[in-house]
């Protein structure tokens, strides 16, 4: 196995495929300044300040000061490029039509119930409509993971999708659709397998309803939390609603 992935003639950074410890001899004459993590950059060429930093053929930030050859590169050592405007973002650049035929066209991957994306991993993903859940669904996630994921041997995980969003915003507002899509798109991936649960408070404005549909607010992939009598209560259903959707997900194969 290579130790490490250069993919153009511009690139000045490589990215390492393993951890390498500092002092290896990486490449003819290229000795490594620093331990590289896995997946990490270490510089092909010394790069001055301000010196643009290119990786796949791309320019990822410019170094905030000199980068020796061998030293690792990480996110504390440049200053990323200004994005341009969506609105005056080109597309459709750099064009190829001459690539290969994929010699293999299929993996083993979990079919979802839309027919088309498929998984790579089998999950179940717990949606939140508001930051004021996460608290208590940290603790139910641990309990899942404790109590009811050893039963089911074959669901990978369980990961509670929190964000700080949902109360408190101007729900209406013309640029509100982006977090939502954000969110609405999480609770789609391929990785949940369909299977929908969702944990709400109760009076958010990023409701049930504009995250996943009014058809999906049943009582079958939402708790919410405010009609539970306290944190047990709480407990009890969240933990109720999850063991059905990781029975569901323990039935996928590859």
């Amino acid at each position: 196995m290579r130790d490490y992935v250069k993919l153009t003639d511009r690139d000045n950074v490589a990215v390492v495929t393993h951890d390498v410890p500092k002092g290896t001899e990486i490449m003819p004459g290229l000795v490594l300044l620093d331990d590289i993590p896995q997946a990490h950059k270490f510089a092909l060429a010394d790069i001055p300040k301000d010196g643009e930093i290119i990786r796949y053929g791309v320019v990822l930030g410019y170094a905030l000061d000199p980068i020796r050859r061998g030293a690792w590169i990480n996110e504390h050592m440049l200053r990323l490029p200004v994005s341009p405007s969506l609105d005056d973002m080109p597309w459709g650049v750099n064009i190829r039509k001459d690539l290969p035929e994929a010699p293999v066209k299929t993996f083993m991957g979990y079919r979802n119930p839309d027919g088309f994306y498929a998984g790579t991993r089998n999950i179940l993903g717990i949606q939140t409509t508001v930051q004021c859940v996460q608290g208590v669904l940290d603790v139910a996630v641990e309990r899942i993971r404790r109590e009811l994921l050893p039963k089911y041997p074959n669901v990978d995980d369980v990961v509670a999708v929190n964000h700080a969003y949902g109360c408190g915003v101007a729900i209406n507002a013309p640029n509100a659709k982006f977090p939502i899509r954000a969110l609405q798109n999480i609770a789609r991936h391929p990785n949940f397998g369909g299977q929908l649960m969702v944990v709400s408070l109760g009076c958010e404005k990023l409701t049930v309803e504009r995250l996943v549909g009014e058809e999906n607010n049943t009582p079958d992939n939402v708790v919410v939390l405010q009609d539970c009598k306290g944190f047990e209560a709480m407990m009890s259903a969240i933990l109720c609603l999850a063991e059905k959707k990781l029975q569901a997900l323990d039935k996928r194969r590859r």
